[in-house]
């Protein structure tokens, strides 16, 4: 008999004989429907999660265009108002919204603890501060944050007042974070003084001075302490908390490319793709409400990368997130691939997420995770940024611990940042084999293709995507 929790694909297959009189054979059998029948597969999506509209959608797929698709037209959503449905029961059952360790805290052995009650009170506080800046729908409010609680509770302000959010990591150089904002002419700049990385405080003062004097369209800027002063508020005013209704494709948040051909690109995701596409993929990744799993949920990531981004949907599901901000690899002087493993230990992590260079590194360094942290909690690694190799799978399987007798799962994805989720990953319900990603996720029509456009298999071909998503 399995301890764990019935794994998030078992519970939506059950749900669609239930409900659709849906079965499949296996795994294949279902991607092959969800691919197939795209109006079929997402507005299951949407029903098994129950996502809230004011006003009912008009089609699930108007026309099949790539680009130019559109999605639930005349549906109404809000990420934030979504996140907070779970807050009254995980408060109820004890579960936070996100714990919390920076190096120093780490290396004290302490961990912040955020409540659901408490993140709502500061979202909403954020929020009203930037509706009295003057902050409307569809102006850009930039960030140059590291990757902290505070981070996350102003997204979500601004995510929940129908601006639209874009942030870089605080290490990154002024031109290069000038040659992203400048693109997208923010109206609101929030900005850390500095941050500390591998034992090293980094003083961001002047370069915020800098991107302030070279960003003309800024109107206001809220910067160091400023930050959490507005998301305490005033103790004795509890401002209201009613996140707007957006349209479906409403932009949520601006990426961007890489920036190896020419200037990095900015990437605009909408309101609703998010959602559907990030609570999708908590299928994938096994994140349930915590007050059902258990579930915390652990990415490494700094600000700088779409995983950060990827670390929302944790909230989505209702699942605590735990947030470590600092360098994976502990010290600059003296090198500690366990630190990770540590912060993994003390937040009770059930799912523990990094790039595959991470897990490489602690090959190397041959650390032994499971000496140096309580990692009783885990039940599942993920990977992704590059390919996990064969022996990186190995030291995962050797060194973590074993899961109901088993080998822990891996749950190794490969997506982008062009639509912030996955093609093909992990599944807790297929059998594992070391190198090898387990499926084409739902939803994902991929296939490898040769030069001139014939699918291949068991080659070498280019990954396309030949049907749209959300």
């Amino acid at each position: 008999m399995s301890s764990l929790p019935e794994p998030r694909l078992a519970a939506y297959q059950r749900w669609l004989a239930e409900q659709r009189g849906l079965r499949f054979a296996d795994y294949e059998a279902l991607w092959r429907w969800s691919v197939d029948d795209l109006p079929g597969f997402w507005s299951s999506i949407w029903d098994y999660f129950a996502i809230e509209s004011p006003t009912p959608y008009q089609a699930v797929l108007d026309a099949e265009r790539m680009p130019g698709a559109r999605w639930f037209d005349g549906a109404q959503v809000n990420l934030a108002r979504h996140v907070f449905r779970h807050a009254a029961a995980a408060d109820a059952a004890g579960h936070p919204a996100i714990v919390f360790a920076d190096e120093a805290m780490l290396a004290r052995g302490e961990l912040q603890t955020v409540g659901w009650p408490e993140l709502r009170r500061q979202v909403a506080r954020f929020a009203a501060a930037l509706r009295a800046m003057g902050v409307q729908r569809g102006d850009r409010v930039c960030a140059l944050l590291p990757n902290t609680p505070q981070t996350a509770a102003v997204f979500l302000a601004v995510a929940s007042i129908g601006a639209i959010w874009s942030i870089c990591s605080p290490d990154m150089g002024p031109v290069a974070v000038l040659d992203r904002f400048r693109q997208i002419e923010p109206t609101v700049l929030v900005a850390c003084d500095g941050y500390t990385w591998g034992g090293v405080d980094y003083d961001r003062r002047d370069h915020v001075d800098q991107l302030l004097a070279e960003l003309p369209t800024v109107r206001h800027s809220v910067r160091g302490a400023r930050i959490a002063e507005l998301l305490a508020g005033d103790a004795a005013v509890e401002p209201a908390f009613e996140p707007e209704w957006l349209p479906f494709d409403h932009p949520l948040w601006i990426v961007y490319s890489s920036g190896t051909t020419g200037l990095p690109k900015p990437i605009v995701h909408g309101q609703g793709g998010i959602l559907v596409e990030f609570l999708k993929g908590t299928l994938h990744n096994n994140l349930g409400p915590s007050v059902e799993t258990g579930d915390r949920f652990h990415w490494f990531s700094t600000t700088g990368w779409i995983m950060w981004n990827a670390q929302m949907a944790g909230l989505l599901a209702g699942s605590t997130i735990a947030i470590f901000d600092g360098s994976p690899g502990g010290p600059s002087k003296a090198p500690d691939w366990s630190t990770l493993w540590r912060f993994a230990g003390l937040s009770r992590c059930t799912f523990f997420g990094a790039g595959a260079a991470f897990f490489a590194s602690c090959l190397k360094a041959d650390v032994q995770p499971m000496q140096v942290a309580d990692l009783s909690a885990l039940r599942a690694v993920g990977s992704t940024g590059s390919p996990l190799s064969e022996e990186c799978h190995d030291w995962i399987w050797a060194r973590c611990p074993k899961v109901d007798g088993r080998d822990i799962w891996i749950d190794a994805i490969s997506g982008g940042t062009d639509f912030a989720g996955a093609f093909v990953g992990g599944n807790p319900m297929l059998p594992q084999e070391r190198g090898v990603m387990q499926c084409r996720w739902l939803g994902a029509k991929v296939e490898a293709w040769s030069e001139d456009g014939r699918p291949l298999v068991d080659a070498v071909g280019e990954l396309v995507c030949t049907r749209p998503m959300p």
